[in-house]
């Protein structure tokens, strides 16, 4: 083992690299919560270089960091681009339009440029970010990957397009591609030590189509981030277990995951291919709705299922709940300095989970006389994933003609952790039709929904 880094950066970038280290290092994936830490909303924290840099200092020195991303905003580049956007107080914003819905006019596009939009903004911060605490804490520079980018600016259309293998999919992702690589040069300028792709709409495809349309266009980046002499990361929330292997293939440095994927199964495919890899505490259970009991032991089992082999870096599963509990990440940093408080934290008696939810009430579809679409979500406001099916959901409702109830229930209370419980539902996001789980961690074109509302219909009279 590796003892005594000078600073937790070194120890964060060592681990990266798949190099022996003393203990896995710690970072708090904070967004839009560093808003809550200064007492702001979202939206006054995401336009404001002052409270991200001052986000940034307390979230270093509250949760003892050794990486944080400046910020976590996965809409900078669509923005840019010609999307609108929709801001929210508890989140970060959503893309609202998608400029190339109707036809592939890439030319059409405003120009993308880091001196427009909030790109300016956000350069400032990561600069002085750096200047405060960039010597002990690795700074990454989150940016939006190529696939969830081209569905920003084309809309769920393009996944269709990549099933019928239209010859203008290989151009979108190579343009995404190039607005990366412009990014990652300004950030790698502006000081961050790591590149985080974050690409969360890669769960929503198999791997023939990501080895087809995705990779390539990841792997330009990559390579881009290697020839800087940067380390780099892939970041895909939801239930990616699909893709490991092909993820692994990609020239990153890193894969990070959500609660989706089972760790064990990621560190073995991880190792295997040179990869380190992180991520996996559970935000809306344990961080946003637990105790910091429930946090030491998630915190554990990460470890434990992460094994005792090179690589690891312990992280919450995507961007932290803007309302998560500081005194849970407080109870992390605690353990992740201190191998001895980690055993003593493993005497702590099982949780005893006594919630049934036998308050939350759901309907008795069958007595319903119209057809319900549960799609149960993080939170569509601040989760693309989300958002597309939700999207998806009452489009499809549109085109049915007929009486159709899209409802979501967002996990990030109890009420949609009682609905996801009492709906079965396997992954996140999930689309229930009359009360059975339809579709789960992948969004269905509209003929595929539009059949199973057939069937529900049918079902009823």
């Amino acid at each position: 083992m590796e003892t005594n880094p000078t600073s937790g950066k070194e120890l964060l970038l060592k681990a990266l690299r798949s190099e022996p280290v003393s203990r896995p290092p710690w970072v708090p994936f904070v967004g839009v919560h560093g808003g809550a830490l200064v007492g702001v909303s979202a939206t006054e924290y995401l336009k404001s270089a002052d409270h991200i840099v001052n986000g940034m200092k307390l979230a270093a020195e509250r949760y003892q960091a050794d990486g944080l991303p400046v910020v976590f905003d996965l809409q900078l580049e669509a923005e840019i681009l010609g999307c609108d956007l929709a801001w929210a107080e508890e989140t970060p914003p959503s893309v609202a339009s998608h400029p190339l819905d109707e036809d592939y006019d890439i030319d059409g596009l405003p120009d993308f440029s880091i001196n427009k939009g909030r790109m300016p903004l956000v350069l400032d911060a990561i600069r002085r970010t750096k200047e405060a605490i960039g010597e002990d804490v690795a700074l990454y520079g989150l940016l939006t990957g190529p696939l969830t980018l081209a569905l920003h600016l084309r809309g769920d259309d393009v996944l269709l397009d990549m099933f019928d293998e239209e010859d203008e999919v290989p151009e979108l992702f190579d343009f995404c591609a190039d607005v990366a690589i412009q990014v990652i040069d300004a950030y790698l300028d502006a000081g961050i030590d790591v590149i985080g792709v974050v690409d969360p709409m890669i769960s929503q495809i198999g791997p023939e189509h990501f080895e087809q349309w995705v990779a390539p266009a990841l792997n330009k980046v990559f390579d881009h981030v290697r020839a800087k002499g940067a380390l780099s990361s892939l970041f895909v929330c939801g239930n990616a277990t699909r893709n490991l292997e092909v993820m692994c293939a990609t020239n990153c440095d890193n894969i990070s995951v959500d609660e989706n994927v089972d760790m064990v199964q990621l560190a073995r495919i991880a190792r295997a291919a040179g990869k380190s890899f992180g991520g996996n505490l559970q935000l809306t259970v344990v961080l946003l709705l637990g105790d910091a009991d429930d946090a030491k032991r998630d915190m554990i089992r990460c470890l434990d299922q992460a094994g005792e082999g090179v690589g690891y870096i312990l992280a919450p599963g995507c961007d932290l709940p803007y309302a998560v509990k500081p005194e849970n990440l407080e109870a992390i940093a605690e353990l992740a300095h201190d191998p001895y408080k980690i055993e003593v934290a493993r005497t702590l008696p099982e949780k005893i989970n006594d919630d049934s939810f036998d308050d939350i009430e759901i309907p008795d579809y069958a007595a319903e006389t119209s057809v319900i679409i549960d799609v149960v979500t993080l939170d569509s406001a601040g989760c693309a994933p989300c958002a597309y099916m939700v999207t998806a959901a009452k489009e499809a409702g549109k085109a049915y003609g007929q009486a159709v109830d899209v409802r979501e229930h967002k996990i990030t209370g109890r009420d949609g952790l009682g609905y996801m419980t009492k709906l079965g539902c396997t992954a996140i996001p999930s689309m229930c039709i009359d009360g059975s789980e339809a579709f789960a961690s992948i969004i269905p074109d509209r003929k595929e929904i539009v059949a199973k509302l057939n069937e529900a219909a049918k079902a009823k009279t």
